[in-house]
């Protein structure tokens, strides 16, 4: 029986919105409804809205930087922003960014569906794998691309036998873009799964009971309910694209990041290349103002009472076969390439005599720099998303679209950006971990507000009334009831940041502490002298201590669902 404690006299209200929260009845007065979503009515609790408002301060540093910097050069940057070759980068940025959203997203949902809501076989060892190119770094994904399929690659050599002497390029556009596919779509995956399994089946049984067949019920009731988690995931995927610096250079495709670069390296003035990342950031706003749009405002939470069932797996029948192929082919793509690539490399690298000094310790120092940074961002993106969700509003909107100006910018752009704060303004931090994990969680912390805020969708905040009703505060109701709930969303939200931050290169070079080697620079330090037998070594280490989260991720998924039969 549950048991209300009373109330002061003087706010009846509280008892009122207490009872009705945990009778499951109507929602009172602190609620509105704003497109379907049930937002709360009234100031935030400061203990959301003040880490929300740091957060969002954290995130401009960057920007900031840039305003600072461009404003040095008066009038020259209108001559540079307004010529020919500046539109041209600008649409060949949009085209590269737009494709790679849409091809990872059409390769990630049927991959989510396929190892949650149905009896594909090792499903679980299928989305471990499926999630694994997360970990590989886009400059080694390119190489090993271009040593795969590229001019005198391995497949032109396996088909002169053939006949075949020459093969489409692989560099521009078409190079950019698969690589990229491949090694983005993990984002719109984790995020799809981790809300496919905060869905509740009852309304795709309903649809079935109506007559409605499998693909029907998927695309009528399944597939509107997912649009949060594929914006979210679509969202990172185009960033991505529209931020990385190793894939179209190496495979010679003008974007923005690649223009700031070449202005960065051709000039010992940096105030072209800052006007240059300004224009990035304008485009990376419009992508998140789309997403937003995308999205919708509508809730998917639970309405009704009870608890949420385990859906049956789907029979798929004849389709088993194709499913297994499909996983194969894009595991084999997007993992098995890289690593065979690698390995060779390895070989051909040991036998030549390359050692392979001081891995162990490059190993532990990306372990605890990539822990510390999940651990930061989980924590930011907590209120931030909290903020956006439950207090839905003009204010709560720009705190969380703040957030992805960060990892629109370049790496180099965010590293430098911290260079110039830590050598002016935090000297005793300069060069040291702190700042490092700030400029970290600057750069991926929308990895885990998209992952949050999915999960958060999905919670009732009914449930939340209650506690309050029963006595908890804000931040009691919040850990004691939000948090639990959402675990998920935080768990793939830290899982994303920890995987992202291993492999990044720009700020852990411009900011990591003196003789502090990560798995990344390695690789870097050796790919840059052409030594790549000494680079398969520490890729492939990097890849191996990266897959443990996501190890780490399916067995808790395992363990939660066998709690719930």
């Amino acid at each position: 029986m549950l048991t209300l404690r009373p109330r002061p006299a003087a706010k009846p209200a509280s008892l009122v919105r207490g009872a009705s929260a945990a009778g499951g009845g109507a929602l009172a007065a602190p609620w509105r409804g704003r497109g379907g979503v049930r937002v709360r009515r009234g100031r935030p609790p400061v203990v959301v809205w003040l880490p929300a408002v740091l957060a969002g301060l954290l995130m401009l540093t960057p920007l900031v930087y840039l305003v600072i910097r461009a404003g040095e050069s008066g009038g020259d940057v209108w001559g540079l922003v307004l010529r020919a070759r500046t539109a041209r980068v600008l649409a060949n940025t949009a085209l590269l960014a737009l494709a790679v959203a849409a091809a990872g997203s059409a390769i990630a949902v049927p991959l989510a569906w396929l190892t949650s809501w149905t009896d594909l076989p090792l499903r679980r060892w299928w989305a471990m794998a499926a999630a694994l190119p997360l970990v590989v770094p886009s400059y080694v994904g390119a190489l090993t691309v271009v040593a795969a399929l590229g001019p005198r690659g391995a497949l032109q050599g396996s088909l002169e036998r053939w006949g075949v002497e020459r093969l489409p390029t692989i560099y521009g556009f078409f190079g950019a873009w698969l690589t990229l596919t491949l090694f983005t779509y993990p984002y719109v995956f984790l995020s799809v799964r981790a809300a496919l399994r905060g869905l509740d089946p009852a309304l795709q049984e309903a649809s079935r009971g109506l007559g409605h067949g499998p693909w029907r019920a998927f695309f009528r009731c399944t597939l509107p309910q997912l649009r949060p988690g594929i914006a979210a995931g679509a969202l990172l995927a185009a960033l991505y694209a529209v931020s990385d610096f190793g894939v179209v250079t190496l495979l010679r495709y003008d974007t923005f990041v690649r223009a700031i670069y070449v202005q960065y390296r051709a000039s010992f003035d940096r105030t072209l290349a800052a006007a240059l990342a300004l224009l990035l950031v304008a485009f990376a706003a419009g992508l998140v103002l789309a997403e937003a749009r995308l999205r919708g405002r509508a809730a998917y939470h639970r309405l009704g009472g009870g608890a949420a069932r385990r859906p049956k797996p789907i029979a798929l029948g004849r389709w088993r076969w194709p499913a297994l192929a499909y996983c194969a082919s894009v595991v084999g793509l997007a993992l098995g390439l890289p690593l065979g690539v690698l390995v060779f490399w390895l070989l051909r690298g040991v036998s030549g005599g390359e050692g392979l000094d001081g891995l162990a310790t490059a190993a532990v120092h990306s372990v605890s720099v990539s822990a510390l940074a999940a651990a930061a961002a989980t924590l930011a993106a907590l209120p931030v998303a909290t903020l956006a969700v439950r207090y839905a509003g003009r204010v709560a909107g720009l705190a969380e679209r703040v957030t992805y100006l960060g990892y629109a910018l370049p790496g180099i752009v965010v590293g430098l950006a911290f260079v110039f704060l830590g050598a002016n303004y935090l000297t005793p931090l300069y060069k040291t971990l702190p700042l490092m994990v700030l400029a970290y969680v600057v750069r991926f912390l929308p990895q885990a507000v998209g992952a949050v805020r999915t999960s958060l969708l999905q919670v009732s905040p009914r449930l939340e009334e209650a506690a309050r009703g029963l006595g908890r505060g804000p931040a009691g109701a919040t850990w004691r009831v939000t948090v639990p709930l959402t675990r998920s969303g935080l768990a793939a939200g830290a899982a994303l940041v920890f995987l992202t931050v291993m492999k990044e290169l720009p700020i852990t070079l411009f900011l990591s502490p003196i003789e502090y080697d990560t798995l990344a620079t390695s690789v870097w330090n050796a790919t840059g002298g052409g030594a790549y037998g000494k680079a398969a070594a520490p890729a492939l280490l990097l890849i191996a201590v990266s897959a443990v989260p996501t190890l780490l991720l399916v067995a808790r998924d395992r363990t939660a669902r066998v709690g719930r039969d």
